[in-house]
């Protein structure tokens, strides 16, 4: 027996269709990395280097183990080996090298989470301390240019003669702006559930990357890959925390295999601030000039950034400035020092949100002092393509967005003048910045199959971590298969499907969605050639890999963009800055899902929001601490901080990025928030705060 399939069904693609998990988040059936049930379950505690630099000069467990339930102590002496996969971060336990305060130096395994607490607080680690270096600053010795930076750009590019372009302008800036460390917050933890079966191992983890983590766990422990399954079911943010393989995975994995027993481990709070990754601090200096008739002559744009003595990250902060305005004199360059500190990753859109803080305040400095209006200097200096690489854009929509956001704003009545608008005590301004995100894909691959009783069944091992792709994805399956969407059920988060990309670059709902849309038009071809259009009783099955497909790819510049602004109050007793209206307006190509889509961009806005009021991890240059290292101390946004959001789409077609016509969202929204913020605060008092988070010390002295 067979079944005819259906033709035709109204576009899923632009519908604002509800969460496919939303049911089982809110009643909380979803289970998370440590929710898991497995039988006879151990619980994980690590230990803690106290010292930022040193050697673990010995370890006493004869405590720990005489505690009830205590069933191992894992450290350097007795750990099990691991193979070298080229990153020395990855190999815990390994040696008796300490390179930055809050390494794991040692874990307990007992048979309840309590007993692991109370068995590592009788661990004794013996540490020779040597005097570290934790402080990143602009004269460092040991500033060293690499040779490439996140993402694989080069660490330098140059076009024209930068210093000769600023002898020829009539105004320039040249200034330094400063963003502090920063960390993600993300409310699920960093946690693993962790099991050996047969010779297997299985992990439930809280990552962005299971592809990424399955290979590594492989490489780590000598497994062949049929051997490794990482599970990411649901995860509970990550904002780029959790897409490189954690510490918790391994160290899980590590003592499963030592006590043969599940083992589950979930970092604190406190033990996530050291462990699961930070953004870079960075200093960047900006230069910039323009002729009297407000043209764009040079651009220079240097940062400086830290990574540990143990890999090199180099945050990217310079490389926006390579594209975002026309000028005939262009210099960005990177250097980095490495520091006695963890390392630093990724955290949302890393190096275009500190970066875009330097630029666009810079920007509206020079417009400030040219006085032009920031709108249209920004308006007059677009570049016809791109300025360094030559390439055209696949679209760029940049002008039409500062058009449309300032007409919705109310920018034409906006007095230029800073600190003249008063209501009481409140000093009131308005600020607008450029956002950008590159639009990336990357190669994946997915599953689908149709079963004689109408039903589509499509695997894809996207992650899903708050962002609702197992919605679009399902919404872009329904689409290519032309049937209704409820004929379609999305599976994700394992990588028992298959290779696919991480959850990170905002890169997901393109690669996935390539993947996913190629696989179901396959499947419509092989029901119509092979089957006469009808599916047979044992169904048909198909798989697809986009990696050719993206590589053959013509050459564009692909980029998403936006335009924000923003009005802020600020106290003239207190200095306290309050912002009360952010609007953005943003080009990201195809929107899947209008609701989902709009609420990554509130989020990121908030986001940035937070950034430039309140978030800053502050070091302890003694002892590498960071003494900011729980969500009492370290402040993010809450709902009191958070003004009306609103977010507007404009149209986009761009028939130059995948199959849906689609750029990534998720981190563009806290691109340029902060400068927005920060130019809104200069328009309404008069200072130019060039030092995130703006605070009252850089408002109180000259509040009047």
């Amino acid at each position: 027996m067979t079944t005819a399939v259906r033709r035709t069904a109204p576009p899923a693609i632009g519908v604002a269709s509800p969460r496919v998990e939303a049911w089982d988040k809110v009643t909380g059936r979803a289970p998370y990395a440590i929710d898991h049930p497995v039988p006879g379950a151990a619980y994980a505690w690590v230990v803690q280097s106290t010292v930022a630099r040193g050697v673990v000069t010995g370890v006493d467990t004869s405590r720990a183990l005489a505690e009830d339930g205590v069933l191992a102590v894992l450290w350097h002496g007795n750990a099990p080996r691991l193979e070298p996969v080229g990153d020395p971060e990855l190999l815990l336990l390994q040696s008796p090298r300490i390179s930055f305060r809050g390494q794991v130096v040692a874990v307990v395994v007992a048979t309840s989470p309590e007993a692991a607490r109370a068995g590592a607080d009788l661990v004794r680690v013996s540490e020779g301390g040597t005097i570290a270096d934790t402080v990143l600053r602009i004269d460092h010795p040991a500033l060293y240019q690499p040779v490439q930076v996140n993402a694989g750009y080069p660490a330098r590019s140059a076009i024209g003669d930068v210093d000769a372009g600023l002898a020829a302008s009539a105004v320039r800036v040249d200034a330094t702006y400063r963003t502090p460390a920063e960390h993600h917050c993300a409310m699920e933890p960093h946690a693993t559930t962790a099991f050996w079966e047969r010779g297997c191992l299985v992990v439930f983890d809280a990552t962005q990357a299971s592809t990424s983590v399955h290979d590594v766990l492989a490489g780590l422990f000598e497994l062949p890959p049929s051997a490794v399954r990482v599970v990411n079911e649901h995860v509970g943010g990550g904002f780029g925390g959790k897409a490189a393989t954690a510490a918790n995975t391994i160290l899980a994995a590590m003592a499963a295999r030592f006590v043969g027993r599940p083992v589950k481990l979930s970092l604190t709070r406190q033990q996530v601030f050291a462990l699961g990754g930070y953004r870079t601090p960075t200093i960047q200096r900006i230069r910039l000039g323009a002729s009297a008739q407000g043209e764009l002559l040079a651009i220079g744009h240097d940062a400086v950034s830290q990574t540990s003595q143990l890999a090199e990250f180099v945050e990217q902060s310079a490389v926006l400035s390579r594209h975002m305005y026309a000028a005939p004199n262009r210099l960005t360059t990177h250097r980095v020092v490495a520091l006695d500190v963890p390392t630093p990753g990724w955290m949302r859109a890393p190096g275009e949100c500190p970066g875009s803080f330097a630029l666009e305040s810079a920007i509206d400095e020079l417009a400030f002092a040219g006085n032009w209006d920031p709108v249209r200097f920004r308006i007059d200096n677009e570049p016809p393509e791109h300025p360094e690489e030559r390439i055209p854009f696949s679209s760029r929509h940049l002008v039409e967005c500062l058009e449309a956001g300032a007409e919705r704003f109310g920018w034409a009545a906006r007095d230029p003048r800073p600190a003249v608008r008063r209501d009481g005590e409140w000093l009131i301004g308005t600020g607008v910045a450029a956002s950008t995100y590159p639009a990336i894909t990357w190669p994946s691959t997915a599953l689908a199959r149709a079963t004689a009783d109408h039903r589509f069944d499509v695997e894809v091992n996207a992650a899903d971590i708050g962002t609702g792709a197992r919605t679009v994805l399902r919404q872009i399956a329904a689409d290519a298969l032309a049937v209704p969407l409820e004929h379609v059920a999305i599976a994700v988060g394992d990588s028992a499907i298959g290779p696919a990309t991480v959850a990170g670059g905002s890169m997901g709902t393109a690669s996935w969605g390539w993947a996913v849309t190629k696989a179901c038009r396959l499947l419509r071809e092989r029901i119509d050639r092979d089957h006469g259009g009808t599916v047979p009783d044992g169904g048909v099955a198909v798989r697809a890999d986009t990696t050719v497909d993206v590589r053959d790819r013509p050459d564009f510049a692909r980029d998403a963009y936006g335009a924000q602004f923003c009005q802020v109050r600020v106290s003239t007793v207190t200095g306290e800055v309050r912002v009360d209206r952010l609007l953005g307006v943003f080009a990201a190509g195809r929107i899947v899902n209008p609701t989902t889509a709009r609420s990554q961009l509130i989020g990121g806005m908030t986001m940035g929001l937070s950034g430039a009021l309140l978030e800053r991890s502050v070091v302890d240059p003694r002892t590498g601490d960071f003494v900011t290292g729980d969500l009492a101390a370290y402040h993010v946004a809450v709902n009191a901080d958070v003004p009306r959001i609103e977010v507007v789409f404009l149209d986009e077609e761009d028939p130059h990025l995948n199959p849906m016509g689609v750029k990534g969202i998720g981190e563009l929204g806290i691109v340029g928030t902060a400068a927005a913020v920060a130019n809104a605060v200069h328009h309404a008092t008069g200072i130019r705060v060039r030092d995130l988070p703006i605070g009252l010390e850089h408002l109180v002295p000259r509040a009047h």
